[in-house]
């Protein structure tokens, strides 16, 4: 599936942008490719399904099939594999002791309770002051739990816990629990 590089390129696009609709001259601008590779890769995502296109002004319009059956694993991988993701990850790792964080809310553009959360020994304060640094939302919701407390509210089948994992838009970047949380994710 990630064979060629103007693939990735063109996965890339449309998954981190799946509102979006694009013609084929304007991708070529935007991914700096050859309109006869990316021709052929629209061709080949549209047949598997992943793409649908429609006719515009005599332009062809592509974007995601909403309905496509890997959809949300595909956009996880492409969002897990961002750069962005992993160099806010990197610098987040400074704060502490991370034992887990989830990118929720608008972050990742869904309805949540929170936007970062964190699982380890991090201050409060100081996530918040990095997630207002290195985010562009504004007002974004930050929590933290000790290891210890995340793993109490665990066997209480906490709602809040059971959300974040429950959600497969939210974006897990780090999760050195998994032997405890595997439960949790559908």
């Amino acid at each position: 599936m990630f064979g060629s590089g103007a693939r990735v390129k063109l996965l890339q696009q449309f998954l981190l942008h799946p509102e979006e609709e694009f013609f084929i001259r304007e991708l070529t601008r935007i991914l700096d490719e050859q309109i006869n590779s990316l021709r052929r890769e629209l061709e080949n995502l549209e047949n598997i399904g992943m793409l649908k296109s429609r006719e515009k002004n005599r332009k062809k319009y592509y974007r995601i099939n909403p309905h496509f059956p890997l959809l949300h694993e595909f956009t996880s991988i492409i969002r897990k594999s961002n750069e962005k993701y992993q160099s806010i990850l990197k610098k987040m790792n400074k704060l502490g002791d991370i034992e887990l964080c989830i990118l929720s809310g608008a972050i990742v553009g869904n309805k949540s309770a929170i936007d970062v959360f964190v699982v380890g020994t991090v201050s409060a304060e100081d996530l918040e002051s990095f997630v207002n640094q290195e985010f562009e939302e504004s007002d974004l919701k930050v929590g933290v739990m000790s290891k210890e407390d995340f793993l109490y509210r665990i066997t209480l089948k906490d709602k809040f816990v059971a959300t974040l994992f429950a959600d497969s838009d939210n974006l897990i970047l780090k999760n050195k629990l998994k032997k405890d949380t595997e439960h949790l994710v559908s």
